[in-house]
């Protein structure tokens, strides 16, 4: 069994467990694909994959295989970045999500390049759960998100404390900073950030220990618009401090407390277990800390 033959096996996983797609990818004949496979089973007296017709459908064997090689040929592909790829070796991948990305990334990023300006950092914000997904898959180096992940692969390291923050319009007849009950609280329109996101984790998480049940009237990616929709008045939303400060300078909105719900929470740096960090990588992190 050669690193070859991982290669291989992850190729027919990953082009929809067709042997035809991943000979096309890899440049080979579909019956050496097939041979390959073979030659797994075989060396591990495990079956791989069921042949259903002319489908190939991985069995539980396969699953955990996969696992072991995305992992080997991922630390593969990293070692020959590492000691060969010059040109690349300056590239940083950094995954965060949308309001650490808004709101903390760019300062990171032009603190990082005064200390190391020779690397490139490459950002992608996106949700926790797909920076998750680019994390097992080795496409970032690691990320910077809201919520602990769910994976027990991914290794996550608070860093920062953060405050979410229960906003409604100032003109709704509740004061600044008084404490409503939870069943004030469950009669409210909700503007919520969408499903997937660490600050949406963080509120349904304190709701779901608390027993209650929530059916958002609006979902959206921005905090702007969940903002102007409170201002409005068309309901209360959850929201970071930080986020929502200017509008609560402006006194367009107000913050209160509900009864029993702590919506503190943490931010986390995360990376595969079996993620080599190289010395570039290290300092950016020891920064954000």
């Amino acid at each position: 069994m050669t690193l070859r033959h991982m290669i291989i096996f992850r190729a027919v996983c990953e082009s929809d467990y067709n042997s035809t797609k991943a000979a096309d990818q890899l440049h080979m004949t579909q019956p050496a694909i097939s041979l390959a496979i073979k030659e797994l089973e075989q060396y591990y007296g495990v079956r791989l994959f069921d042949r259903i017709g002319r489908r190939l459908k991985i069995t539980d064997s396969g699953k955990l295989f996969l696992q072991y090689a995305i992992h080997i040929t991922d630390l593969f592909e990293d070692m020959e970045t590492g000691l060969r790829d010059w040109d690349s070796k300056g590239i940083l991948r950094v995954g965060a999500s949308i309001t650490i990305g808004s709101q903390f990334m760019p300062g990171y990023v032009k603190a990082y390049a005064e200390i190391c300006p020779g690397i490139d950092v490459r950002v992608v914000v996106e949700q926790s759960d797909t920076l998750e997904h680019k994390i097992l898959t080795n496409a970032l180096d690691f990320a910077l998100i809201e919520g602990i992940p769910r994976d027990p692969r991914i290794i996550a390291e608070a860093y920062m404390q953060d405050q979410l923050c229960v906003l409604c319009s100032a003109d709704k007849g509740w004061k600044e900073g008084q404490t409503i009950s939870r069943e004030e609280f469950k009669k409210q329109r909700f503007l919520l950030r969408e499903k997937g996101s660490g600050t949406r984790d963080v509120f349904d998480h304190v709701t779901a220990q608390a027993g209650i049940h929530i059916t958002p009237a609006w979902e959206a990616m921005s905090t702007s618009t969940l903002i102007n929709a409170a201002i409005t008045g068309l309901g209360i939303a959850v929201l970071p401090r930080r986020m929502i400060q200017p509008a609560l300078d402006s006194g367009q909105i107000i913050t209160v407390n509900v009864e029993g719900l702590d919506f503190r929470r943490s931010f986390y740096i995360i990376r595969h277990k079996d993620k080599f960090l190289m010395p570039s990588a290290q300092k950016f992190i020891a920064l954000c800390k």
